[in-house]
C-alpha cells in the first residue's frame, strides 16, 4: 500500500460493520459428494441474517441458489449479491464463502465434473472473459422448470444406509433435467470484482454493504483515511476500472435484491439515491444493455409512466 494511504485504526473502524457476523463451518461436503453414479446432489441450508459460512472449496462444481432471502457469495476475486431465484455457478476447486444478507434458504446442487468438461456443457469460449464458460463463476437465471426440479430433489445427506434404486433413478432423472436447464440458463451480467490489497478490499466491502452512505470517491476515501487520488489509482491498478463504474455494479446488485422483494422500480431508484426513475433506467441500460423491466424480470414492479 502506498505511503499516502496510511493505516488508521479509527478510520478502519468507521468502515467496519456495527453488527458482528456469526461464523459457521460449511456443512460437511463429504456427506453430499457427487459421483458418476450420483452426478448431481442437492442440499439445503436455512440461515439467519449476518451469518457467514467460512471460506472453503471442494473438487466438484457447485450451483448455489437462493430459494428465499439474499446472500453474498464471494468466489475467487469477485463477489455476487444473489437474491431469491438467481443462481451462482462455482467451478471445482474455487474457494468461496457465503454471507447471508436476508434470512432465507440456500439450496445447493453439487455437480460431478467429467474429465473433459467442467460444467453441464462442453467448454466454449466466454466472450466476456475469453475463457471456457464453465471454468469461471457466473450468475444464472433460474427458470420456472429448474426451480421446481431443484425443490423436488432429495436433500438428505449420505448416512449409514444407501438410498434405494427407485430414489437413485429419480435423482438421476431430476439431475439430468437440472443440467439441461442449466445449459439453457441465461447468464446475468452481475458480479463485483474485489481487489487483492486488503485495505482497498475493506473499502470495497464497506461500499457493498452500504453503497448509498456516500456517493463520491472523495467521501469514501476520506472515511478510509486516504487520498482520493491514491484510491483512484489503486482501483485502476487492481481492478482495471474507475470507482464510478465499479460502484454502479454494486448498485445494480442491490437493486436486484430490492426488486426480488417486490419493491417498485421508482422506490428502488429513490432508495439508491437516484434523482429520478429515468436516471436509474439509464444506469441499468448502460450496465446490462436492457431496461429495468426486462432485466429484473417478473420480480420488478414497473416504473411509473411519464405524464
Amino acid at each position: 500500500m502506498p505511503h499516502d494511504m496510511p493505516h488508521k485504526p479509527s478510520r478502519a473502524r468507521s468502515l467496519s460493520r456495527a453488527t458482528p457476523r456469526t461464523l459457521l463451518p460449511p456443512q460437511d461436503p463429504r456427506r453430499y459428494v457427487p459421483t458418476p453414479a450420483r452426478p448431481v446432489r442437492a442440499k439445503s441450508r436455512h440461515m439467519a441474517p449476518d451469518t457467514e459460512i467460512q471460506p472453503h472449496s471442494h473438487a466438484w462444481a457447485q450451483v448455489a441458489i437462493a430459494i428465499s432471502g439474499a446472500a453474498h457469495i464471494s468466489a475467487g476475486q469477485s463477489t455476487y449479491l444473489v437474491p431469491a431465484w438467481r443462481a451462482v455457478w462455482i467451478p471445482p476447486n474455487i474457494e468461496h464463502r457465503v454471507t447471508v444478507v436476508e434470512a432465507g434458504e440456500l439450496r445447493t446442487l453439487y455437480v460431478h465434473p467429467d474429465l473433459d468438461r467442467p460444467g453441464p456443457v462442453a467448454p466454449r469460449d466466454d466472450r466476456s472473459t475469453g475463457q471456457p464458460a464453465w471454468n469461471t463463476c457466473r450468475v444464472l437465471e433460474v427458470s420456472a422448470l429448474l426451480r421446481e426440479v431443484v425443490l423436488q430433489m432429495d436433500i438428505e445427506m449420505d448416512g449409514k444406509s444407501s438410498p434405494g434404486p427407485e430414489l437413485l433413478a429419480r435423482e438421476r432423472r431430476l439431475g439430468e433435467l437440472a443440467l439441461d436447464e442449466l445449459r439453457r440458463a441465461a447468464p446475468v451480467r452481475l458480479g463485483i470484482d474485489l481487489p487483492q490489497d486488503k485495505r482497498l478490499r475493506g473499502l470495497c466491502q464497506a461500499v457493498i454493504e452500504d453503497p448509498t452512505r456516500h456517493t463520491t470517491l472523495d467521501a469514501w476515501a476520506a472515511e478510509a483515511g486516504a487520498s482520493a487520488r491514491t484510491v483512484a489509482r489503486l482501483f485502476r491498478q487492481e481492478l482495471g476500472s474507475s470507482f464510478g463504474p465499479w460502484r454502479q455494479q454494486v448498485l445494480l446488485a442491490r437493486a436486484l435484491t430490492l426488486a426480488a422483494q417486490g419493491k417498485p422500480m421508482g422506490v428502488i431508484a429513490a432508495e439508491l439515491g437516484y434523482a429520478s426513475a429515468s436516471a436509474f433506467t439509464a444506469m441499468v441500460r448502460r450496465s446490462v444493455g436492457a431496461p429495468p423491466g426486462q432485466f429484473f424480470g417478473r420480480h420488478a414492479a414497473p416504473l411509473p409512466s411519464r405524464t
